[in-house]
């Protein structure tokens, strides 16, 4: 079947899958170590609690067969397990039925997770590792071809994940336009990487080179994948330098990385080791691929529309089973940054002299002297949360009530989730929080203060509160 395979396309399948199993074990390492503060039975956001306020064919998950810390851990540990042996090689040392069914179990469970995390888990990257990985099972493995009709199901992916957040922002804040953006985005971006500082100190000439080359890769390379080889392989390798530059200038937890191995996947790669044959698909797998693929194609008409849409609405799942998205991201940039920071005392009467200790996130600004740290593809929830809340109240409506009343009580799954803890040895009787203006540093103040952010109070957020009382924000 010459028109169903594409044996030159067998290495980029093997990179595809062993990189999307990658990021499928940070993904569920990272569910695995942050569920109980955010979303256990006595997290900020029960997952119990919004089990019974939600149909289970609006959210399908196996968790509404029944739920417990203990059996939400054995599916993220499982689920990081199967992963792990798909990287090393699993899916191609079994049966092409059983490869399936192994990628098949590794994406419910994670639809599983997503469809009970509520806020913690509201971001694109989560949708694109689902698509992603339900376009996978169908990709095969080692007993066949990759089927063309899969490989061109990527790169209509991919082509929605370039092209929607290109159009996002030229449609979107007028920076943009000008090529100014970038002037303010590595200072204002949800988490600031280790080199964000030095992208933020580049001339102005070079920020301006940066939004134009992001227009070209986004608006116009993205047609390119359709076109025949070499210039799909120039075309992907424009979008994985791209991407290598956003990695190195923040965090955005796996969606770098996601994109750059969905790229890699429309590479011809017997342009770098030459042919090798594999035996044709059963007919079965035919059959199935077919109608996969004709579910997605119906399935894209509303993604489609939404790109053509000049209400264009960003990272957007139209079914509960997230197969095919809307994405996009920063039609906006803010221009200023303003950070919550949270303190407490173990004073019960706060005075002008009262000593206030400030907790230390792990991701966040907060000391003015560290430098901020690398940790994307893994993924700090309630860092990025934390940006979301310094932005507006309304973000933090639901849980940062919460997750002061867990500082409060001492709670040790939520003070896992933090760098610093200033009170190890009993919680404060008091917590408040307080919004700063912070902004990066110029050469001259790095040099002389060792800082690499200056910060100014703005208000207060949320005023002293112990336990039993109403945290008003």
């Amino acid at each position: 079947m010459e028109w169903f395979t594409a044996p030159d396309y067998w290495l980029s399948r093997i990179v595809f899958q062993r990189g999307l199993a990658g990021l499928y074990v940070v993904a569920f390492l990272s569910a695995a170590l942050q569920f109980r503060a955010l979303i256990g039975e006595r997290g900020m956001l029960p997952v119990p609690e919004y089990l019974r306020r939600v149909e289970p064919r609006r959210t399908p998950s196996l968790f509404h067969w029944r739920y417990s810390d203990r059996l939400f851990a054995a599916v993220a540990w499982a689920g990081a397990a199967l992963a792990l042996a798909l990287v090393a090689g699993a899916g191609d040392a079994v049966p092409l039925a059983v490869s399936m069914l192994c990628w098949a179990v590794l994406w419910a469970l994670y639809l599983s997770i997503v469809n009970v995390g509520q806020t913690w888990y509201g971001f694109g990257w989560e949708s694109l590792l689902l698509e992603a990985g339900f376009l996978a099972v169908f990709l095969g493995n080692d007993e066949t071809a990759p089927p063309v009709l899969v490989l061109l199901l990527l790169r209509w992916l991919l082509f929605r994940v370039e092209f929607g957040a290109g159009l996002i922002k030229i449609r979107g804040d007028r920076c943009w336009r000008n090529l100014t953006c970038l002037c303010f985005h590595h200072e204002t971006q949800p988490m600031p990487g280790p080199l964000s500082w030095f992208f933020h100190r580049l001339p102005r000439p070079l920020h301006r080179a940066e939004a134009a080359a992001n227009h070209l890769v986004q608006l116009l390379v993205p047609v390119l994948l359709f076109t025949p080889q070499p210039v799909a392989t120039v075309a992907a390798g424009l979008m994985v330098a791209t991407q290598l530059w956003l990695v190195l200038s923040g965090n955005f937890a796996w969606l770098n990385w996601l994109t750059i191995v969905l790229a890699l996947s429309a590479v011809d790669g017997s342009l770098l080791v030459g042919d090798h044959p594999q035996p044709d698909p059963p007919v079965w797998y035919v059959a199935v691929v077919a109608a996969v693929t004709a579910l997605v194609l119906i399935r894209s008409y509303r993604p489609a529309r939404n790109l053509l849409s000049r209400r264009q609405a960003m990272n957007r799942s139209y079914d509960p089973l997230h197969l095919v998205n809307s994405y996009g991201a920063f039609g906006t940039v803010g221009r200023i940054r303003d950070e919550i920071v949270v303190e407490g005392t173990d004073e019960r009467v706060p005075h002008a002299g009262t000593v206030w200790k400030e907790y230390g996130f792990k991701g966040k600004p907060g000391d003015l002297r560290r430098v901020p740290r690398q940790f994307a593809p893994y993924h700090l929830r309630l860092d990025w949360l934390m940006w979301f809340a310094a932005l507006s109240p309304v973000y933090a409506r639901d849980w940062f009530g919460p997750f002061v009343e867990r500082l409060l009580e001492g709670d040790r799954d939520t003070l896992r989730l933090l760098r610093h803890n200033p009170f190890p040895d009993a919680p404060p009787v008091l917590v408040r929080a307080r919004l700063y203006r912070y902004r990066f540093t110029t050469w001259r103040e790095l040099r002389e203060t060792g800082a690499w952010w200056h910060r100014s109070l703005v208000r207060e957020y949320l005023p002293p509160v112990g336990l039993g009382s109403t945290a008003r924000r």
